[in-house]
């Protein structure tokens, strides 16, 4: 009787003992990734201010949603992609980098027209990040569809804290 009173009492314990084992288990190897993480810090490091010296700078004033509109305007025009409706969201600041979401809600052209589209945005120097596309045909060869793009830059020193996209 007494060891079975005692595998009762002891089985809730043994359940919970082994979650805390697997628990301990799952923490050491976080940890073990993230010493590994620290020890490679001075390449993370050189990889970021690479990044950084290629990423696009402005000026705190300036207006870089017009910039960028504008930018994808001639250079849509550039390779006839037609963009009837685009705007620009509110420029958000992550640490030294700023990011303005672009939404297109709505393009017309070719494959070509638009692949070229978004290849010749990259090669100018800017930091975008294709985060939503939408292709559909229309008639023919010609498609249509949305996207959306994130432009990465950062700001010279002295730079506002958000105000410039706003108005």
């Amino acid at each position: 009787g007494l060891f079975g009173g005692t595998i009762l009492l002891a089985r809730p314990r043994l359940t919970e003992w082994q979650r805390l084992q697997k628990t301990q288990a799952r923490l050491e190897d976080e940890i073990e990734r993230d010493r590994g993480l620290v020890e490679k810090s001075e390449e993370w490091e050189t990889r970021f201010d690479a990044l950084s010296e290629a990423m696009p700078q402005y000026a705190p004033q300036m207006k870089t949603d017009v910039l960028w509109l504008s930018t994808i305007d001639s250079v849509a025009r550039e390779h006839g992609l037609e963009i009837r409706r685009i705007e620009a969201g509110e420029e958000r600041q992550q640490g030294d980098v700023y990011e303005l979401p672009i939404e297109c809600n709505e393009w017309e052209g070719s494959l070509d027209a638009l692949v070229h589209f978004l290849f010749d945005l990259q090669s100018r120097g800017a930091m975008l990040d294709v985060r939503f596309l939408l292709v559909k045909p229309k008639a023919g060869k010609v498609l249509r569809g949305r996207f959306s793009l994130s432009c990465a830059y950062t700001r010279e020193e002295g730079a506002a804290t958000g105000d410039e996209a706003g108005s």
